[in-house]
């Protein structure tokens, strides 16, 4: 199975320096989506990072590749399943060991699947939306809790989907977790003000990866990517730069967004 072939593609961005000193938590890095994309782009951009995954192996194996490009000393890992509150307590406490202080989140741990409602079960239902939607709110609530206690301001990225604004068959749970995560990253934006912290969130459409190859057919990625303005699906590191922005200081009045990195937003 092969995906359809995109217009071209425009050239990588190189790295400005937009997170030189900061340090951040980046969740489901362990693969060529979005993740391991943003980890790749936040090294690019100066920070250091801890990234984390449920699966362990492939997590190590991504941190070792791209501790061998920017060095060991920018880059740890630690594997969490964002379904138990124990691991995201300690990766967050992990984090402020390491890093003495933490300045961004990025919430990208999702779940996603294809079954018709009337089909559908609630072990379907239910973990979808533990791990999209209430494992954004734990690793949310435990960001919150250190940038309250330490008042030394922060930021806050979800990963949402347009598909959390717009139908599409067979992705009841999917979309409604998806649309949590927006709601929730408004509500949280709210309360968060008060610590100095900022919550946003992206928004894409069809970013391209070798998993998502595997789990879609190639005639539904071709039905997708036609939708799109561009004639194209996104490159993954495309909406990593958006999270870049919204991690950075170019994003400083921009709270309680949710930012479609698509023209399939209604």
């Amino acid at each position: 199975m092969t995906p359809p072939v995109p217009a071209t593609p425009p050239a990588y961005v190189p790295g400005h320096g937009l997170l030189a000193g900061r340090t951040a938590v980046i969740t489901a890095t362990a693969g060529a989506g979005i993740g391991g994309a943003t980890a790749r782009r936040f090294l690019e951009e100066g920070a250091r990072i801890l990234i984390s995954d449920a699966h362990a192996r492939r997590l190590k194996e991504t941190e070792a590749a791209l501790a061998a490009e920017f060095g060991a000393d920018r880059i740890d890992s630690l594997p969490c399943d964002v379904t138990d509150e124990t691991q995201v307590q300690q990766l967050f406490d992990t984090a402020v060991r390491l890093h003495g202080g933490l300045d961004a989140v990025v919430n990208n741990a999702g779940l996603g699947g294809t079954a018709e409602l009337v089909d559908m079960t609630d072990e379907q239902w239910t973990r979808v939306l533990d791990v999209t939607l209430n494992g954004t709110f734990r690793c949310t609530r435990a960001a919150l809790r250190h940038y309250r206690d330490t008042d030394g301001g922060g930021v806050i990225v979800n990963n949402a989907s347009v598909v959390g604004w717009r139908a599409q068959a067979g992705q009841a749970h999917y979309a409604a977790a998806k649309a949590g995560v927006m709601a929730l990253t408004r509500c949280a934006a709210v309360e968060a003000a008060a610590y100095g912290v900022r919550v946003n969130a992206v928004s894409p459409s069809l970013a391209m990866h070798p998993h998502l190859v595997k789990v879609t057919s190639a005639e539904l990625l071709a039905e997708l990517t036609e939708r799109e303005a561009f004639g194209r699906y996104a490159e993954p590191w495309e909406i990593a730069n958006v999270i870049v922005f919204l991690a950075s200081g170019y994003s400083s009045y921009m709270t309680g967004e949710t930012v479609s990195v698509s023209s399939q937003h209604a």
